[in-house]
């Protein structure tokens, strides 16, 4: 048997719930904690059997979304791995399985949404902001995807990320911006009708807020470097993604680049993060990258793998790969 807990993003409120769940549940059965933010390994500290407390974390809306992430604790067993993953595949959904902290796609989501608020705060437009990364592939802009998440979830990660990894993790700068938009304005997302967005009642469309452009002074809409805009968004996933993959966040490739395209719509047409790197050619993608870190920041600055080869090289019958970025 297998126990999906609801969602609370409050760790208190889940050790409470675990506890009450195991007194009254067999000793064998799988207890499932489906978070977006708190470590699963800390969760299972409030379990008298760790090795049956597992992550399963769906997405939003869950309806529609495929991709669920199975996330494993330090102490979870391999029997509660294959009862989540039965689970996951038997509700017709696509599970990966990542470990530890942050899990795969919230990452990459959230250094997507945190270039659009360094964007912001370099001044490009807004409509410019949302364009780009439509124009890049993306399904739908960093500020409008926000809206969906829920701009107080953000302020909630944000927030947790200091709690758990001190305040050097977070750039104070974006908790200025989610507080100025949450606390100041109310503005908490599409769930209230206003957030990056104003969501009128319809047959009226959402159209972007339009005090949004006097937070920041604004460039000049010719200054800007559209392909600049498009290349930060797709480096700043992709180099994150490499970077889940060199820690162990994620131990398959291929599982990262299908749950980036199936839970957070990573440009369809390059197969994935890492298809990108791999792709574009290593050179060509780490020159770019030091060219967009010395402009931008050093969240840009590439990552080298072990021995040289490429993301996908071990899996090509000839053996001709040699780098990764």
């Amino acid at each position: 048997d297998l126990v999906v807990e609801a969602v609370f993003e409050d760790a208190s409120i889940k050790a409470d719930v675990t506890e009450k769940v195991e007194v009254v549940v067999g000793k064998d059965v799988i207890f499932a904690s489906n978070t977006s933010t708190i470590p699963i390994t800390n969760l299972a500290k409030a379990s008298k059997r760790a090795k049956n407390f597992i992550g399963i974390h769906f997405f939003s809306p869950v309806d529609r979304m495929l991709l669920v992430e199975i996330i494993m604790g330090k102490k979870t067993g391999d029997a509660a791995l294959a009862m989540a993953v039965d689970y996951v595949l038997a509700i017709r959904k696509t599970p990966i399985v990542v470990n530890t902290r942050g899990f795969f796609a919230n990452r990459c989501v959230f250094r997507y949404m945190n270039e659009s608020y360094n964007m912001l705060m370099e001044g490009v437009p807004p409509a410019m902001i949302e364009n780009a990364a439509k124009m890049a592939g993306m399904p739908v802009g960093p500020l409008s995807l926000n809206d969906e998440v829920a701009i107080d979830l953000s302020q909630k990660v944000l927030r947790q990320t200091v709690k758990d990894l001190g305040e050097g993790a977070v750039d104070p700068r974006y908790l200025e911006l989610v507080d100025t938009m949450v606390e100041k304005n109310g503005r908490l997302g599409r769930k209230n009708g206003k957030g990056f967005y104003d969501y009128p009642d319809k047959p009226a469309k959402k159209h972007l807020w339009p005090e949004l452009k006097t937070l920041y002074p604004q460039q000049n809409a010719d200054d800007v470097d559209i392909q600049d805009l498009k290349d930060r968004f797709l480096f700043t996933m992709a180099l994150e993604a490499a970077r889940t993959i060199q820690e162990g966040v994620v131990t398959d490739i291929r599982e990262a680049d299908v749950g980036a395209i199936i839970g957070f719509g990573f440009a369809p047409y390059t197969g994935g993060p890492l298809s990108y790197i791999d792709g574009m050619g290593v050179d060509k993608f780490v020159a770019r990258a030091r060219q967009l870190a010395r402009k931008y920041g050093p969240h840009f600055k590439p990552i080298m793998a072990k021995n040289g080869e490429t993301f996908y090289g071990k899996f090509r019958p000839d053996g001709a790969d040699k780098k990764a970025a």
